[in-house]
Order: C-alpha cells, then sequence, then structure tokens
C-alpha cells in the first residue's frame, strides 16, 4: 500500500507557494529532520497517504553529506521515489533478501511537528536504484499517521512509473512484495494524478 510519495524540491517554500496556487491547497508544515539538513510540508492524498514536499532546512546546520534524495542536485521539484507502509518491516526486508534484493537497513527517524508532537518512524535506507521507482518501506510504529494531521482536499487518482526497460524493475518490486503499474518510456519517472480543489493535475 502507497504510504507517501516524496516530491523533492532546492527550496520547499517556493514549491509550497507553487503547490497551494495551482492546487488550491495550502500544504501543513511538517518539521526539520535534524542531522539530514531537510524539511517538509504535507498534503493528505487520503487518509493513510500523503504527499511529502521535502527540500533544504537553512535553519540547520549543512548536513555532514549529502541530504536524501538528490536534494542538493535539484533545480526544479521532481517526483523522486515513493514509500510503502509496511507494519512487518523486518520480516519484509529479510524476505526482499532472500528473492535477491537488498532494501537496505532499517533505520529508526525522528521530527517534532509545529505542535510539538514528535514522530517517529522506521525505515528502509537503500542506494537509489531504479530512479526512485524502487519504493522504500516505512513503518510509523506508534506515532499517529501523517496524514491525519496534514492538509485536506486532495485524493491520489492513478500513480506509475515509466522505464526504458521495465523488465529491469520488476523483479526489484516483486521481491518487495508491492506491485506498481510500469510502463515502457523514453527516460525514467514516477506519475502521480491528484484531484484537487482545483481540478485534476498530474505530478511528476
Amino acid at each position: 500500500m502507497i504510504d507517501h510519495l516524496v516530491l523533492a524540491t532546492p527550496d520547499v517554500e517556493s514549491s509550497v507557494a507553487a503547490l497551494a496556487k495551482d492546487w488550491g491547497i495550502a500544504a501543513t508544515p511538517g518539521g526539520s529532520h535534524p542531522g539530514l539538513g531537510t524539511r517538509n510540508a504535507l498534503v493528505a492524498l487520503g487518509s493513510t497517504k500523503y504527499l511529502e514536499i521535502i527540500g533544504p532546512d537553512r535553519d540547520q546546520p549543512a548536513p555532514p553529506g549529502p541530504r536524501p534524495f538528490g536534494i542538493d542536485a535539484l533545480s526544479r521539484p521532481r517526483l523522486v521515489t515513493w514509500a510503502a507502509s509496511a507494519d512487518d518491516i523486518d520480516q519484509r526486508v529479510e524476505r526482499a533478501r532472500q528473492r535477491g534484493y537488498d532494501p537496505g537497513p532499517v533505520l529508526p527517524l525522528s521530527r517534532t511537528r509545529p505542535d510539538g508532537v514528535v514522530l517517529e518512524w522506521r525505515l528502509t535506507f537503500a542506494a537509489t536504484v531504479g530512479d526512485g521507482l524502487v519504493h522504500f518501506l516505512i513503518d510509523w510504529g506508534a506515532s499517529p499517521h501523517p496524514a491525519s494531521s496534514s492538509a485536506t482536499g486532495a485524493a491520489l487518482l492513478a500513480f506509475w512509473g515509466e522505464h526504458p526497460r521495465p523488465g529491469e524493475i520488476t523483479p526489484l518490486l516483486d521481491a518487495l512484495g508491492v506491485e506498481l503499474e510500469l510502463r515502457p518510456a523514453a527516460r525514467t519517472r514516477l506519475v502521480a494524478v491528484v484531484e484537487t480543489a482545483n481540478g485534476r493535475k498530474e505530478v511528476s
């Protein structure tokens, strides 16, 4: 099941403003990711899924390494990857490894919402595979799901991936036990169609 889509951007404020104008929805400030040099804003895409707008946090010191999702190299916002919910994350990782794909270690992370609520979660952290078409797994544990406190008014209608050689990606998705429609195309990208306050919009 889709947990969230990741829209990486070189500037969170400008992307939130552009989305508000295009979608008619003001994204909810999420919070900072300590040590990663990033922060986010969120729009619910349903009761248990959301769009994460993530970019540099200028109020944090520069991180010791590159920011996640290739943020440091971006010149414009881009849908870079997605996450699948997994309350059995350790077992899912082990099964994937047995099937020939290592999704990386399961790492604990946290952030504090502007209202003071601390969210804690665990996720897989692998090197970028398939230009983001291969998702990462996330387990929110006892924390409230971010969609429950995110801006409303949007719904995810469709989501798919495009790749010049889809057959290279399918076995990795199969190993993780999640399906994603893959369409042959000249270049790799993720595409989402969202119903918004201003009608249907495509994000890629």
